[in-house]
């Protein structure tokens, strides 16, 4: 059966043509909700179907927040 090669940070993997980018990131041992899937530079869905010949890069998803908004004296520059 042909494969696909996935590339995660500095491994690579080849899991089988036919399963959804979703089953193969679960396969590979990650999940799904911490990678965003790259073909050919451009961001692809969990539900697209590996095709013999695709290369596939996962990007971690990196959350955070944001400072609130300055307020009071600091805002005003005094100190």
């Amino acid at each position: 059966m042909a494969t696909v090669k996935i590339k995660y940070r500095n491994k690579e993997y080849e899991v089988n043509t036919g399963m959804t980018v979703r089953e193969a990131i679960k396969k590979i041992g990650l999940e799904p909700e911490a990678v965003l899937a790259v073909h050919d530079g451009k961001l692809i869905t969990d539900d697209i179907v590996l095709r013999e010949g695709m290369e596939i890069k996962l990007v971690a998803v990196v959350s955070g927040g944001t400072l609130p908004a300055p307020s009071g004296r600091w805002a005003r520059g005094e100190r």
